[in-house]
């Protein structure tokens, strides 16, 4: 599963894994949504809600597309954010693993808060 994610400045693209909640997110596509950052990570609202899988956890590698199950968002980290301990990407709470962006995921610094964000299937 592919999935494409527009913003003003540009798009990413990102592969999902076949999990439940990658599933359940493929099903609600389209979406729009607003962009919030916290550190070097995005995420923004979806109108999907899950529940934690057997394998969430809360440091992943830049790039990880995440599910953030208490805020029904989609996460994605590319760095550093205020929970990291030195250089690891560390979330506020664990998450459900869903995928990994293609390419660089620096791009996802070109995001800013209130940026409108356009997810469909690619």
């Amino acid at each position: 599963m592919r999935i494409c994610i527009g913003f003003p400045q540009g798009k990413i693209f990102a592969r999902l894994q076949d999990t439940p909640t990658a599933q359940a997110l493929i099903d609600a596509l389209p979406i729009d949504s607003t962009a919030s950052t916290w550190g070097e990570e995005v995420y923004f609202a979806t109108p999907v809600s899950a529940e934690l899988e057997t394998t969430a956890r809360e440091v992943v590698d830049p790039g990880t597309v995440c599910f953030w199950v208490q805020g029904n968002s989609l996460a994605l980290p590319y760095g550093r954010t205020p929970a990291s301990r030195e250089d690891e990407c560390r979330l506020v709470t664990s998450v459900n693993i869903l995928g990994e962006v293609e390419g660089d995921p620096r791009e996802l610094e070109k995001i800013r808060d209130g940026d409108e964000i356009q997810v469909s299937v690619a």
